[in-house]
């Protein structure tokens, strides 16, 4: 099976590839040695998720055929759609022709769909699990027509640790066997539950073990009950966790919140968190994802893309150096 690459990563076929040309052992390289064949960009693609507009598109301040011109305007030259902002619109045509306009005139690329609301991908009853794959089609094919390069899903599950894991990669793969005849990624972010145990979300990738199936991990949703969030034994370490599923990433969510006078963001490490995914071969768009409150949303968005900026350009700085 081929896989078609749309999103600037390096895949283990990829890379094995590479490998071989160079005369490498192939069966000495870990997920981190081969994504590290790739090489890291002198400046960051970065992306706007719809979400980090959300309180302006609920409030209806924003419209969402406006969301693509409006990333434009604040210096984004891709955005990630959430299918809550146009859930009923998903088979509608003539909509995603306007969107596919909108995005156009404005210069614009559409990267994903977040999807949710559709079924637990690894619901523990087989019937329920099999309808979320199906009700996950129409996105699938909604992004086709958009131009993106994957669908965003949730793999909640219920269960012992392999139960949910065996149960996570059986929807994911079944939902990655739809998506590869449009030649379209199935991405999973750590968001609540096991999927923010690094570990776990891993397993479940080398279960699933499908081309089109990868991670997008987010910097900050590594909370696994947000019902006891303010207990540290609640959250599993971001850094580890992205360093854990950055060998599986199609894209990447830079979470952010709350900055202190320096411009830095205050819960996460960006130096740290950025050396991780360059440090793992990323080459794709990293997101913003604002969720913050200090700051308006539009405020907060172009804070963290300057963030990524300057943090990009520093290590970028560093890697000069060394050689």
């Amino acid at each position: 099976m081929t896989s078609t690459r749309t999103n600037g990563t390096v895949t283990r076929r990829d890379a094995m590839k590479l490998a071989g040309a160079a005369g490498l052992g192939l069966l000495s390289l870990g997920p981190t040695s081969l994504a590290s064949l790739a090489r890291s960009s002198p400046e960051p693609k970065i992306s706007l998720a719809q979400w980090s507009l959300h309180r302006l598109l609920f409030a209806g301040d924003l419209q969402h055929l406006d969301f693509a011109a409006e990333a434009k305007k604040m210096g984004f030259g891709a955005v990630e759609y959430v299918n809550s902002f146009f859930k009923d619109k998903a088979t509608d045509e003539a909509f995603l022709a306007e969107m596919n306009q909108r995005a156009s005139d404005a210069g614009v690329k559409q990267l994903l769909i977040m999807c949710d609301g559709e079924g637990n991908l690894g619901d523990a009853d087989d019937n329920a699990r099999n309808r979320a794959v199906e009700n996950h089609r129409k996105w699938l094919d909604a992004a086709k027509t958009l131009g993106c390069h994957s669908i965003r899903v949730n793999a909640a599950s219920s269960g012992t640790w392999e139960e949910q894991r065996d149960r996570a990669a059986d929807g994911l793969r079944k939902l990655c066997e739809l998506a590869d005849p449009l030649e379209l990624s199935v991405i999973v972010e750590n968001h609540g539950g096991l999927s923010s145990n690094g570990k776990w979300l891993a397993e479940v990738m080398t279960t699933v073990d499908h081309p089109r199936v990868g991670t997008l991990p987010d910097f900050g949703n590594f909370c696994m009950d947000w019902s006891r969030s303010d207990q540290p034994d609640a959250w599993y370490d971001r850094y580890q966790g992205v360093k854990e599923l950055m060998p599986f990433a199609k894209a990447v969510s830079a979470k952010s919140h709350e900055f202190d006078a320096d411009g830095n963001e205050t819960k996460t490490d960006y130096t740290r968190m950025l050396r991780i995914v360059r440090e793992a071969g990323y080459t794709g768009w990293i997101g913003v994802e604002y969720e913050g409150g200090a700051l308006s949303p539009r405020e907060g968005s172009v804070a963290t893309k300057n963030l990524i900026e300057r943090v990009w350009a520093t290590l970028e700085s560093e890697k000069t150096a060394d050689r």
